[in-house]
């Protein structure tokens, strides 16, 4: 009972009615100012339209738009099958995904509110309001008995502060998609709160809250599993309890993710998948005699420790960002690169100081650990994610970061308070303003595709999507020199993604649209014909090669006067669509302009198959047997003709 006491008694010393606490150390104002701020720096985003992978688990994903109806097959399904709609397809995602929590979020809100960013965006700052809230409710858990002075305070507010403003988290903030971070970060972290009060107050409703919160961070996202490292090391720093106690705390985490794996692996199976040999979902490829090899482990590991001191370089100094880190913004590296020996080297010193410092119940080994492990998950080295990095991925890591950076002025604090408060004021103004125009680059797909193609200016994916959204831009424009530019930007950002991923499908096709919206119907043509000798059978590609070659025709036809050409084109388009409608009309056409009326026949006669009540149909047929001397089938035309329309003949 004396021990109940005096844990009593240290929660009040904590709290408001202290009476050493200086107001700037007072609990409320500082979790007030913490939700003002994360509502304030992110309110520029609530206008914002979806963008990136908001299609994936949103605006085009087939459950997801059905509302309610839709619940059942997004807990069903791997959570890429309602947008790919077809059987198969998500298994191009190494291992899977199954992260159905958020969808099944954004299915209520589109039964409620229906297409709406606005609510998706909202909603997302208060989540992350929370998640700042629930940071600083369990890092002041965790130093309720380590430190018994108030100063700490100081410290954890340092670190929310941080962890708020930080423009890495952009990414995961301002894209409604990115709500399974903050949905995995809060349920893990607030895990991690009640497994401390089930130490600090030995209630075993606290162990039950904390596996069933853990089982809800696992179904925002797998990254959660990090933290059965985290609970543990938690309980040992902070509380210097035993192994076996620090394990036992964990407990109903490990019951939790039992529970998530066996339903993942009812869903998706075990099956992680082969080494997917296309470049936007294995970086790890080189090209080497017209096609993709796999590049062995040793020959991989350098570019993967070279992402990871990239990501220690964006959380010191977060400049420039950008969401796409795709093949070859992350060139292959080689051991003898410095950038990867520095990597190495700063891991290294890390890990050791860790260590080293591990029985000492260190802060830093604390943090340093916490950052380790959840670092690892999305590393590439523990098994494949798909890309090179991202900085969404540092979102969970973010939160050790920031703890050491707060420890550190916190000690430096003692020495020179003016110094480090002043630094770390500016730091923070500097990352406010980062932040918050980095928001407005998430305006809409357009606006982030043409802003970060010029950060990520090797990456084949982002030249592919800058590409895209300037070509369908101009698709929409009237004919003018604006459109002709915007189109010639689009074929220049897709030919450098293609020297980058020579068999880039997507690329080839945005490429041969934007020769044909530019009216260069030639080029369009070789670029689709490229597409098909690599992808034989591809059904978008065909269609749009017959639609290419049927213009081609129709140009050299009408703008050339140059038969032969235009027939062969449209002979050509005809073999790949032979009941396209134009394409007959204009073989009609120009067959009757070449004087070979019974071929111009058999082809009008092929129009009117398919469109038997159009006029115009028969109209051509009248003409088409008058110039080949039949009368009565002239007649007969004409007369059906009329019957359609009695002013067929007076357009």
């Amino acid at each position: 009972m004396a021990k109940q006491k005096s844990i009593q008694t240290t929660l009040e010393v904590v709290g408001d009615t202290a009476p050493d606490v200086s107001k700037w150390e007072s609990r409320k104002l500082q979790l007030i100012i913490l939700a003002a701020l994360s509502i304030v720096l992110y309110a520029n985003t609530i206008t914002h339209d979806y963008t990136q992978d908001d299609a994936i688990v949103i605006n085009d994903n087939e459950f997801t738009t059905q509302g309610f109806a839709g619940i059942p097959a997004l807990l069903k399904y791997d959570t890429f099958r309602g947008f790919f709609k077809v059987d198969g397809k998500e298994k191009l995602v190494s291992g899977g995904r199954y992260r159905p929590l958020t969808p099944v979020m954004f299915a209520i809100e589109y039964q409620l509110f229906g297409y709406n960013p606005v609510i998706g965006h909202l909603l997302n700052i208060l989540w992350f309001t929370l998640l700042v809230l629930v940071l600083y409710l369990t890092l002041e858990r965790l130093f309720l008995k380590y430190d018994t002075s108030s100063k700490w305070r100081y410290m954890i507010f340092a670190a929310c502060i941080l962890f708020a403003v930080h423009p890495i988290h952009t990414e995961a903030v301002a894209n409604i998609k990115g709500r399974d971070e903050i949905i995995c970060l809060l349920g893990s972290l607030a895990s991690l709160y009640c497994a401390i009060r089930w130490y600090d107050e030995r209630k075993n409703k606290f162990m039950i809250f904390s596996g069933m919160l853990f089982f809800i961070a696992l179904m925002s996202k797998e990254n959660t599993i990090t933290f059965l490292v985290v609970i543990p090391l938690a309980l040992y720093i902070f509380r210097k309890a035993s192994i076996t106690v620090s394990l036992k705390s964990v407990l109903p985490a490990v019951v939790g993710t039992i529970v998530f794996l066996a339903i993942r692996s009812s869903v998706i199976g075990w099956y992680m998948g082969g080494t997917p040999m296309e470049l936007m979902n294995n970086p790890f490829l080189k090209w080497t005699n017209n096609g993709y090899v796999a590049l062995s482990k040793m020959e991989s590991l350098p570019t993967m420790l070279y992402c990871l001191g990239k990501y220690l370089g964006l959380l010191v100094f977060p400049h420039p960002l950008t969401h796409d880190y795709y093949p070859r913004h992350i060139e292959i590296m080689s051991w003898s690169d410095i950038s990867v020996i520095a990597s190495i080297f700063i891991y290294f010193l890390l890990i050791l100081y860790a260590l080293l410092n591990l029985k000492k119940r260190s802060v830093l080994s604390f943090c340093i650990l916490y950052f380790l492990a959840t670092i690892s998950i999305v590393s590439n080295i523990v098994f494949p994610i798909g890309t090179n990095m991202s900085e969404r991925f540092l979102f969970m890591p973010s939160v050790g970061f920031s703890l050491i950076v707060a420890y550190l002025c916190w000690k430096g604090n003692e020495k020179y308070p003016a110094v480090i408060k002043g630094i770390f004021a500016l730091v923070m103004i500097g990352m406010i303003g980062k932040t918050m125009t980095r928001n407005m680059v998430w305006k809409d797909n357009y606006t982030l595709f043409t802003t970060d193609v010029h950060t990520s200016t090797r990456s084949a994916k982002i030249l592919n999507a800058a590409g895209g959204t300037k070509s369908n831009k101009a698709s929409r424009m009237e004919d003018g020199p604006r459109k002709t530019n915007l189109l010639q930007e689009a074929i220049q950002h897709t030919t450098q993604a293609l020297e980058v991923h020579p068999n880039y499908k997507n690329a080839m096709m945005i490429q041969g649209n934007s020769f044909f919206y530019k009216k260069e119907f030639e080029n369009a043509v070789r670029s689709y014909e490229r597409l098909l000798s690599l992808y034989p059978g591809d059904a978008d590609g065909e269609s749009n090669l017959a639609v290419a070659l049927r213009d081609t025709g129709k140009y050299f036809g009408e703008q050339k006067q140059d038969l032969l050409k235009a027939e062969k084109y449209l002979r050509r388009s005809l073999a790949i669509r032979p009941k396209d409608v134009e394409t007959n009309r204009l073989l009609g056409v120009t067959n009757g302009i070449k004087g070979n009326h019974k071929e111009a026949i058999k082809y009008f006669k092929k129009v009117a198959d398919l469109q038997p009540n159009n006029a115009l149909s028969y109209v051509n047929l009248y003409n088409a047997y008058g110039a080949y001397g039949d009368d009565e089938n002239a007649r007969l035309n004409y007369e059906k003709a009329l019957k359609l329309n009695p002013e067929a003949f007076t357009k």
